[in-house]
């Protein structure tokens, strides 16, 4: 049975990656595709391409948010939690990219498993331990301090590129933005590997864990594969709703400030992933660095009521999320026991 529902969260894993690429492409590549610095077919390759390196670059890191994120009861329990927290976030993901919102993958399943281990607990299971910790870290810090961050230091990155341009024609500038915006879409869509390829190989060897088929310290090449494969297939089906709320709904972004919240975010990515081991959402990186490049400007170019959906979104998320995980951690239950 253990083995069975082991793989069940690696397809539901798999499933997750292949969902978070899909939502996501357009988190990487929109405001190229706004500006016109990519065609919207080459944008998709490129992204594609560099959430793949990303990935298998993400696994060292994975193993060890696996080791620090939670401790899962062993057996059933384990894995009933796991299944139950991937079935809702892959649920919430789904009708957040019907309604054209971006929000973060990261968000979604952390609240899934946080709702999916109060069931265990309620229901006399074993309870998940370190919830408070990555209520801290993996919902609480990011949500609140690095779409801070990202708005901050793009809004007020905007000044002294435009100073330095100050003589520059116009359409040199976008010309040169434009180009040099190739490159930070790739650096964005390679940070976006680095960081959600973390989440479905962390929860692939935290079931394997808890089935009793892999040790705390072991790290497949298997795993780290099929979540490049699925992340990477998903970016190239793309989902572009997203894509339009972000390029066209929330602000008005030339190429320079297009160019200046790709770079942010990817530091800002790179920076979390490498220097700290610190999960930080690129959606939630991304579009509050859209928003204070665009608001530089005006804060009249700023759609108000698509900021505030989108953050009605975001604080419902965890919420909704760890709801709906309890639910199906209750429904499931009856076969940890």
């Amino acid at each position: 049975m253990a083995v069975a529902f082991f793989a069940l969260v690696v397809v539901l894993a798999a499933g997750f990656a292949f969902l978070n690429g899909f939502r996501d492409v357009s988190t990487a590549v929109a405001l190229s595709v706004r500006t016109r610095a990519l065609t919207p077919s080459v944008a998709v390759v490129l992204a594609a391409v560099f959430n793949f390196a990303g990935v298998l670059l993400s696994g060292g890191f994975a193993l060890i948010f696996s080791q620090s994120w939670v401790v899962l009861p062993s057996g059933m329990t384990g894995l009933t939690v796991l299944t139950a927290g991937l079935c809702s976030a892959i649920l919430w993901g789904i009708y957040a990219w019907w309604r054209g919102v971006p929000l973060s993958s990261t968000h979604a399943l952390v609240g899934g498993l946080v709702g999916a281990g109060a069931a265990s607990a309620v229901m006399g299971g074993s309870s998940v331990n370190g919830v408070d910790n990555i209520l801290l870290a993996q919902v609480v810090l990011p949500l609140l301090l690095s779409p801070v961050i990202a708005f901050l230091g793009a809004y007020l990155l905007v000044w002294p590129v435009t100073w330095a341009a100050r003589y520059t024609q116009p359409d040199v500038v976008h010309s040169r933005f434009r180009h040099a915006q190739s490159v930070s879409a790739a650096a964005v869509a390679f940070g976006h590997g680095l960081q959600d390829g973390q989440r479905s190989v962390a929860v692939i060897l935290l079931g394997a864990v808890a089935a009793g088929v892999s040790g705390p310290n072991d790290l497949p090449v298997w795993v780290i594969l099929l979540t490049a494969v699925m992340l990477t297939a998903g970016t190239l089906c793309g989902g572009w709703r997203i894509s339009y709320t972000l390029g066209y709904k929330l602000t008005r972004v030339d190429p320079m400030r297009g160019f200046i919240a790709q770079s942010l975010t990817s530091l800002m990515l790179f920076v979390g992933a490498i220097g700290f081991h610190l999960p930080l959402s690129t959606t939630h990186t991304v579009t509050s660095a859209v928003l204070g490049a665009g608001t530089n400007q005006n804060f009249s170019v700023t759609n108000r009521r698509m900021v505030l959906r989108i953050l009605g979104f975001w604080v419902a998320t965890p919420i909704v999320t760890a709801t709906v995980a309890f639910v199906v951690g209750l429904a499931l239950s009856p076969l940890s026991h």
